[in-house]
C-alpha cells in the first residue's frame, strides 16, 4: 500500500486554504507519523480533526479514506473517498481506492469501472496488482466467469511468483472448470464429452475403476474415438500400482491390450507406444521395448521420457554409445530429469569416460536431493508413466 500513500498532496497543499496553518500542520504531522507507523486509529483521529477544521480540502477526505481502507473499515472509507472525489474529481488514485472499497463491500457493479482503470491503465505495479485481485473478485461476484479467467491469466503472467496471486487465480481456474463441467452436464447429459470429463475427473482423484467405467461408456457411444483406449490403459496401470502383485499383473495385461487397441486406431499415438515400451522393458522383453520406444521417438522427437526409456534398453543391450545421444537430447528437453542424468552416468561409465561420468552423477545427486525436498507437491497425475530410478541398482 505504500504507493497509495501518495493519494494526498504535501502538507503545505493540504493547509493552503486554512486560516491557522500552524494548528492544522500539527494535526497533519501527527496523522502522518501515526500512519507511517501503521497506528491507524491514531492517524484517523488526527485526520478527523483536520476534516472538522478544513472540510473543503479533498486531500484530507482522501487521506481518511486511505486510513479507513487500511483498517478494513470499508463502510467509512467509501463516503470519505466519495467526498474527496466530489471536491476534486481528478484526485490521483482516489477513484481506484474507492473501487477497491466498494468491491470489499460486495458492490461489484459500481466498483468495476474503477478497478478496470486501476488494472488496465495504471502504471504503478502495486495499484495494478491490488486492482487485478479485486477485479477477479468483482467479475466472479457478477457471474462474469470468463472475464474473471481472462484477468487471472494476465495476473498469473504479470505476477508469476506472487503467492497470493497464484492462490486466487488457482481457485478461480478450478471453479471455472467446475462450472464448465456443470454446464456440459446441463446441455449434453449423455454425450461422450461428459463421460470423458467424468472419466478424467475420476482418474485425477485416484478412482480408477470409476474412470474406466466412464471411458468405456465413451467407447460404447463412439467405438473409434481416439485417445480413449489410451486413457483406459493409463487408469489400469495406475490401479496396478495400488494392487497386490497378482492383481497388478492382471491390470498390466489389460492395460497392454488397451494400448495396442489404441495404436490400431491411431498408429501416431506416441504415448501409447511409449507405455508399451515401458511395460516390455520392465518385463525384460528388450527387443519389443526398443521397437516401441523407437516408434514413440520417431513420432515425437522431443519426448524426453521415451528417449530415456530407449537409452535404458540400449544400455541393457550393451550399446551405451547411442544411449548417450538419446540421454543428452532428453536432458535438453527436460534439464531437471534426475533419471536422465543417472542413466547418462551409467552410459559414460560403460564407455570408460570417468570425468563425464562424475559430472553426470553430480548433476543427478543435486536433482535427486531437490526432488526429495519437493515430494508431495504434485497435484495432478502425469500424462504418461514417468521414468524412475531402479531401487535395486546402486549408483555407478
Amino acid at each position: 500500500m505504500r504507493s497509495l500513500l501518495l493519494l494526498c498532496l504535501s502538507g503545505s497543499a493540504l493547509l493552503a486554504q486554512e486560516p491557522d496553518p500552524a494548528v492544522l500542520q500539527g494535526y497533519a504531522a501527527q496523522g502522518e507519523e501515526a500512519l507511517a507507523a501503521a497506528r491507524y486509529e491514531e492517524a484517523a483521529r488526527a485526520y478527523e480533526k483536520l476534516r472538522l477544521l478544513s472540510p473543503g480540502t479533498a486531500e484530507v477526505h482522501a487521506r481518511l479514506g486511505l486510513i479507513y481502507f487500511q483498517e478494513r473499515d470499508y463502510t467509512r472509507a467509501v463516503p470519505a473517498l466519495r467526498q474527496a472525489l466530489k471536491l476534486k474529481p481528478g484526485l490521483p488514485k482516489a477513484d481506484v481506492l474507492l473501487g477497491m472499497s466498494l468491491s470489499e463491500l460486495g458492490q461489484f457493479k459500481e466498483a468495476l469501472p474503477a478497478l478496470q482503470k486501476g488494472f488496465r491503465q495504471t502504471a504503478d505495479p502495486t495499484v495494478r496488482r491490488l486492482s487485478g485481485l479485486q477485479l477477479m473478485r468483482a467479475h466472479t461476484g457478477l457471474g462474469q466467469d470468463a472475464r474473471a479467467v481472462e484477468v487471472a491469466l494476465e495476473m498469473s503472467r504479470l505476477y508469476a511468483k506472487d503467492p497470493e496471486v497464484l492462490y486466487h487465480s488457482g481457485r478461480l481456474f478450478a471453479n471455472f472448470a467446475y462450472l464448465q463441467t456443470m454446464e456440459l452436464a446441463r446441455v449434453a447429459p449423455g454425450s461422450v464429452w461428459l463421460h470423458q470429463a467424468a472419466g478424467e475427473a475420476n482418474e485425477s482423484q485416484g478412482l480408477f475403476d470409476a474412470a474406466v467405467r466412464e471411458y468405456r461408456e465413451v467407447l460404447a457411444l463412439e467405438p473409434r474415438r481416439a485417445g480413449i483406449h489410451f486413457r483406459i490403459g493409463r487408469a489400469l496401470l495406475s490401479r496396478a500400482q495400488q494392487g497386490a502383485p497378482e492383481a497388478a499383473a492382471a491390470s498390466t495385461d489389460e492395460a497392454t491390450k488397451e494400448f495396442e487397441d489404441e495404436l490400431r486406431l491411431d498408429p501416431t499415438n506416441a504415448n501409447a507406444s511409449y507405455e508399451l515400451g515401458e511395460i516390455h522393458r520392465k518385463a525384460g522383453d528388450l527387443d519389443r521395448a526398443r521397437e516401441m520406444f523407437e516408434r514413440a521417438v520417431e513420432r515425437a522427437p522431443d519426448f524426453a521420457e521415451a528417449r530415456i526409456g530407449l537409452a535404458r534398453v540400449l544400455i541393457a543391450r550393451q550399446e551405451p554409445e547411442p544411449a548417450v545421444a538419446h540421454l543428452q537430447k532428453a536432458i535438453t528437453v527436460d534439464p531437471r530429469s534426475e533419471v536422465a542424468y543417472y542413466q547418462l552416468s551409467v552410459a559414460y561409465g560403460r564407455l570408460g569416460r570417468a570425468a563425464e561420468q562424475q559430472q553426470a552423477l553430480a548433476a543427478f545427486q543435486r536433482l535427486h536431493a531437490a526432488k526429495r525436498e519437493s515430494e508431495g507437491l504434485a497435484l495432478t497425475p502425469a500424462e504418461v508413466t514417468r521414468q524412475e530410478l531402479d531401487s535395486s541398482v546402486p549408483p555407478p
